[in-house]
């Protein structure tokens, strides 16, 4: 160990976590770290000498609290679950003050955050933050997600402001990354303190939801062009590429063209997307995002589909055997290929607005349930840049909300509409074609049922309710009377059916 005194410490350098140290110590801070593997920080610190701001490795727990400067702000980058709980009653054993901040950088539950935050009180200050962008994310500049006591935020603030990655003022568009050792200069920081106890855990929660949706919308479009048009990989990363000039300027569609020209590594002839198992795989958090809509009674159905998408191409096996038993349409291939290939780029966007819809009116709900208050143009902004999602269209979703705050949905947005009703032709044919064809585009199919239930004055709820009432009493309301004001039909007997156990 060096005479450095480091204002900050992380703990838990696998992938994620030497990123972040590198990105900063890049930025001149000086940083303490830790792993359980000795050998791994050690490893560490050897490979990277001469950072602006100085690495300094520590062997033990005790060893690393004692080198931080106080307030100490440590950042844990750890497995999400106990492991989160484990390494904060080890920091406690090992001398933490009551004034010192840990901060979770990991996807943990929000609602493990809000338990931490009262479990801790008076031993340590308990934080939450989000970090997406992944590995290069991490390295040159990140989409942060912050949540937690106010005064610790302004600890972490300096810190957090000078990793984020930064997006042009004027058009919101993302700041190239720099070199190692020399970080970006200028730009907005995609940061912002985002509110109490689980907020910023929360939000990152949804953006992983918006990602599983955005990347099965995007891999439906890839089948779909495929199916029906007959397109070979390298034909269809042109295609995405071209798309990456239009309003699905993005992230995920810059990197689907990159995937789509790879060849196989072990066969040249073939194409890697054509050798990779067709079984998507998930870690939870769109499965969380999924469960904590039906608690809240928010419609985010694209999301669910998107979870379940992957949880039938997990059920590979079984999918074989019914491939040769049931029986669909046969595929039909088109020629018209552009007017194919424009009308599923239009899906795909209007599909792409209705799934941010789902989730903004997600976290509209959640913040009445949790006592926040959230700022959806300030979200929007920092996902511009470093994370997974971050798209041009984000400007836009930032545009709506400073405009009109106290917006309730983004297709009530002028711009959003427009978009729809510009698209929505095109999107309905290739629901249709998908329908027609037996090409599985869940996802498509539920982004338009999303929409045209929104846009429905009446729906066939009313019988619902009635037959609820017919056989439970659970009452009704009339659209004769106030709301509030509930009804029930003592249905005659002689008409009811016997009701066997």
């Amino acid at each position: 160990m060096t005479s450095a005194n480091p204002r900050v410490g992380l703990i838990g350098l696998a992938v994620m976590g030497k990123n972040l140290a590198l990105n900063i110590a890049d930025h001149g801070f000086d940083i303490a770290v830790f792993n359980r593997t000795t050998s791994v920080m050690d490893e560490f610190i050897k490979e990277n000498p001469g950072t602006p701001g100085q690495l300094v490795g520590c062997q033990s727990l005790k060893e690393f609290v004692a080198a931080i400067a106080r307030p100490r702000v440590i950042i844990v980058l750890v497995k999400a679950g106990p492991a989160v709980d484990s390494i904060v009653q080890q920091l406690i054993e090992a001398g933490l003050d009551a004034d010192d901040i840990v901060v979770d950088a990991g996807n943990s539950l929000w609602t493990d955050t809000i338990r931490r935050e009262k479990d801790y009180a008076g031993k340590l200050k308990f934080f939450g933050s989000g970090v997406s962008g992944g590995e290069l994310g991490a390295r040159f500049g990140p989409s942060l997600m912050p949540g937690g006591d106010p005064k610790s935020w302004k600890h972490l603030e300096p810190i957090w402001t000078a990793i984020a990655a930064k997006v042009d003022a004027r058009t919101g568009q993302p700041i190239p990354g720099a070199e190692p050792g020399k970080p970006v200069q200028g730009g907005v920081p995609c940061t912002a303190y985002l509110g109490p106890n689980g907020a910023g855990h929360y939000v990152k929660m949804v953006h992983n939801g918006i990602e599983y949706v955005d990347m099965q919308l995007i891999s439906e479009a890839y089948f779909l062009l495929r199916s029906l048009l007959g397109l070979k990989p390298d034909e269809l990363a042109e295609i995405f590429s071209d798309w990456n000039q239009t309003e699905l300027d993005s992230y995920l569609i810059e990197i689907t063209a990159d995937v789509l020209r790879q060849k196989d590594p072990r066969n040249k002839k073939k194409f890697l997307v054509d050798v990779i198992l067709d079984a998507a795989g998930q870690k939870g958090t769109g499965k969380w995002t999924a469960s904590n809509a039906l608690d809240m009674g928010i419609p985010a159905n694209s999301i669910a589909e998107a979870v379940f998408a992957r949880c039938m191409s997990a059920i590979k096996g079984e999918r074989l055997i019914a491939s040769k038993k049931l029986r669909g349409p046969v595929i039909k291939k088109l020629r018209a290929g552009k007017a194919v290939v424009e009308a599923i780029r239009q899906a795909l966007y209007c599909s792409k607005i209705c799934a941010y819809a789902q989730g903004f009116q997600l976290m509209r709900e959640a913040q009445k349930e949790y006592n926040w208050k959230l700022d959806f143009g300030s979200i929007a902004s920092i996902w511009r840049g470093g994370c997974i999602i971050r798209a041009k269209f984000l400007q836009k979703i930032t545009d709506a909300y400073q405009t009109n705050p106290q917006l309730v949905n983004l297709l009530m947005d002028p711009y959003f509409r427009r978009q729809i009703q510009n698209g929505q032709d095109d999107w309905r044919k290739v629901v249709t074609l998908a329908a027609n064809n037996g090409i599985p585009a869940p996802a498509f199919m539920s982004a338009l049922a999303y929409y045209d239930a929104y846009r429905c004055a009446v729906l066939p709820a009313n019988l619902i309710q009635a037959q609820r009432d017919y056989f439970g009493a659970h009452t009704y309301e009339r659209v004769d009377s106030p709301s509030g004001q509930f009804f029930h039909v003592d249905w005659p007997a002689e008409n009811r059916p016997e009701i066997k156990a």
